[in-house]
């Protein structure tokens, strides 16, 4: 027999505790898996610090935010250094505190620094636990912890793991937005309207807003006239960016961020971004051709390793940020935008890359986590 599973936050609901930063990349596919088990009728709580309490603003109603204090050597001078293992001592012990108050049934890690005391307190407790690495390298925090979890799910495939770690092969969950717009049909450039869709990740990329709006501007007139752009910039961008477009003629929306970044996805014909795990997912689930500028100083260089299946299925074109200049890129770009039939070739060859039930994977094995 079936079972009606109970309401999101009724007594007896099983709670799943999501540890994850403050970025983007750590924060969305965190926020789908919420989603999703929500949806199961699970009770969820998320992990982070005050940092990534900033991100959390997209997660669902029903969704817990738990600020614990934590902390990175990567950032401050030598004081604040000094205080990095108090820091993240403290967030431990405030974490343990609320999981034996409420015990999960499931804690599960998304990478990034906030993400520690919530996993180091599941150790602790012998809570079950698992970690969802987004990227094609384990970052820091899912290294350390890998051989301390029940399961490592990978977002992309493959993934380097550490010796005698064994790796699921989930895919990168997508908010449940950008599912909605899943295989939307994708509409070759022509002679009419297009859109070009410029982002850098959940923080922006001045290199991008550095070469993108001169590559644009140095298209064709016959690309030009039909075009129209869609560019996330930093604030301090923002301005100089808009300038460019304006003095080319081409009609532009700059903003720091996009909340409808699925119905842009759908609407675009090229799509300009880094090589982020989640925007990757993203671009996959909906199928859109794309040209990738991997970020140089990603830890252990996993920008390029996430875009590589993308360049082998020539569903991308990967440009290394040390190589790039506005020249090459307008080049690229007026070549996909000059050919519909290899512009749709790319799109679906995205499509074929990507994993849109990722999110059901990665629940699998939070399921096999409860207790018997």
């Amino acid at each position: 027999m079936t079972r009606r599973p109970p309401e999101p936050g009724q007594a007896g609901a099983p709670l799943l505790l999501i540890a994850a930063g403050g970025t983007g990349g750590h924060m969305f596919p965190a926020q789908a898996l919420a989603e999703h088990m929500l949806g199961l009728g699970w009770r969820v709580k998320l992990s982070t610090d005050e940092r990534g309490a900033r991100y959390a603003g997209a997660f669902p109603k029903g969704v817990t935010v738990e600020e614990v204090p934590s902390a990175t050597f990567a950032r401050g001078g030598l004081m604040a250094r000094l205080k990095v293992p108090f820091r993240i001592l403290g967030g431990v012990f405030k974490a343990a505190r609320a999981m034996r108050a409420d015990r999960p049934a499931a804690v599960v890690g998304f990478g990034g620094y906030p993400s520690i005391p919530a996993l180091a307190a599941a150790r602790l407790l012998g809570l079950p636990r698992g970690l969802h690495e987004q990227n094609g390298v384990l970052g820091r925090v899912n290294r350390a912890f890998a051989r301390r979890v029940d399961f490592v799910a990978c977002g992309t495939w493959p993934t380097a793991l550490p010796e005698g770690v064994i790796g699921h092969h989930t895919g990168n969950p997508v908010r449940s937005a950008i599912l909605a717009r899943a295989g939307a049909p994708y509409i070759p450039p022509g002679p009419y309207p297009m859109s070009l869709l410029v982002f850098g990740g959940s923080q922006g990329a001045r290199i991008i807003s550095d070469m993108v709006p001169a590559a644009v501007a140095a298209l064709p007139a016959d690309i030009r006239r039909h075009l129209r752009v869609a560019h996330q910039a930093r604030p301090e961008d923002a301005e100089r960016v808009a300038a460019i477009y304006a003095g080319a003629g081409i009609p532009a929306e700059i903003a720091p961020f996009f909340t409808d970044m699925a119905e842009r996805l759908a609407d675009a014909q090229l799509v300009i971004c880094r090589a982020g795990a989640s925007s990757i997912a993203d671009l996959t689930v909906v199928g859109r051709p794309a040209i990738l500028i991997p970020f140089a100083a990603a830890a252990a260089d996993h920008q390029t390793a996430n875009a590589r299946p993308l360049a082998e299925a020539r569903a991308a074109v990967v440009l290394p940020e040390p190589d790039l200049d506005s020249a090459t890129l307008s080049r690229h770009i007026a070549s996909i935008l000059n050919d519909p039939d290899e512009a749709l070739r790319m799109a679906l060859a995205a499509l074929a890359q990507g994993t849109p039930d990722a999110t059901e994977r990665l629940a699998t094995l939070v399921l096999a986590l409860q207790d018997p």
